[in-house]
């Protein structure tokens, strides 16, 4: 979706709080004739404000009763700074107080409607290491390190640093070896950084790499290849509001479901994520990875 579609869904959003925080209780039919859309599209724009208290009485949308969005900064502002309070409450440790301090110069309201649960370690006990590891990675220093793999004995690590990523609630130090082969180093077992006067250069394909990610699990050194992905129409609405980073429509059904096409690097991408979903969620294409999945769930039966 280009950049001005996001702008436009953030601008009608933001008008249909303002609407029914004013006390006003419309129709989808009106809401839909107001911004000149579908009724869809008001439809799916109530989906994305579910984390406010809104709700449809006798075909009404309202607002609950006693509740107040302030008014001191823009709604998109209010949206925004609440989603990072909730964000940095989730990390935790010194991070969290230093954000929180930060961000109550900004707010003034007394409630705050967005409430985020985010399941993501705590890291305030490596804000030290963090900040050296932001000035390795803006500048592009080259770095000495120890690292703890839990598997060997702790060893000595030279990284060109390239990003900090969160996935799945985990920390991960994303750098390039002495080899120039992508790592991806567990944070809080990265300890004793230093950084060095020699800096190094960077392709915008690390970017791209990540971007496209779906997991931890990618691989840098390996051909990206589709998967064929039947979605149930239990659930095919999640994975319409929260696409995968690579997803896309290949057909729709008459019963809702979808058909979609994923590209990744490692099966251990995408294993998960349909071990998740099942049986709501499998493998079309290729037939091999179905035939893994298969085995590894029969395997799981035989045991217990």
């Amino acid at each position: 979706m280009a950049k001005h579609e996001y702008d436009k869904i953030l601008t009608r959003l933001i008008n249909i709080l303002s609407i029914l925080n004013d006390g006003e209780q419309p129709t989808t039919k009106e809401l839909a004739e107001r911004f000149n859309v579908a009724d869809r599209t008001i439809l799916r724009d109530m989906e994305r404000l579910s984390s406010f208290p809104i709700y449809k009485d006798s075909k009404r949308w309202k607002m609950q009763d006693g509740f107040k969005l302030e008014k001191n900064n823009s709604f998109e502002e209010e949206v925004v700074l609440g989603i990072l309070e909730e964000f940095s409450s989730s990390i935790g440790g010194k991070f969290s107080i230093k954000a929180h301090q930060l961000l109550d110069k900004l707010k003034n309201d007394e409630l705050n409607p967005i409430y985020t649960k985010l399941n993501i370690e705590d890291i305030g006990d490596k804000f030290d290491e963090i900040k050296i590891l932001e000035d390795a990675i803006k500048n592009k220093n080259i770095l000495e390190c120890i690292y703890d793999d839990e598997f060997n004995e702790p060893y000595k690590e030279i990284l060109k640093p390239l990003k900090i990523v969160n996935y799945e609630g985990f920390w991960y130090l994303v750098a390039l070896d002495e080899d120039d082969y992508v790592r991806k180093l567990y944070l809080k077992k990265v300890s004793n950084i230093k950084v060095k006067d020699e800096v190094f250069k960077t392709s915008t394909k690390i970017d791209e790499m990540l971007n496209d990610s779906i997991s931890i699990w990618f691989q840098s050194d390996r051909e990206p290849f589709d998967i064929h992905l039947y979605v149930g129409s239990d659930i095919a609405k999640y994975f319409r509001r929260k696409p995968l980073p690579t997803q896309k429509l290949h057909s729709v059904n008459q019963d809702g479901s979808l058909e979609i096409i994923v590209t990744i690097t490692y099966e251990m991408e995408i294993i998960p994520i349909v071990k998740y979903w099942m049986p709501h969620l499998r493998v079309i294409e290729p037939k091999w990875l179905d035939d893994k999945i298969a085995e590894d769930v029969r395997e799981f039966l035989n045991e217990k």
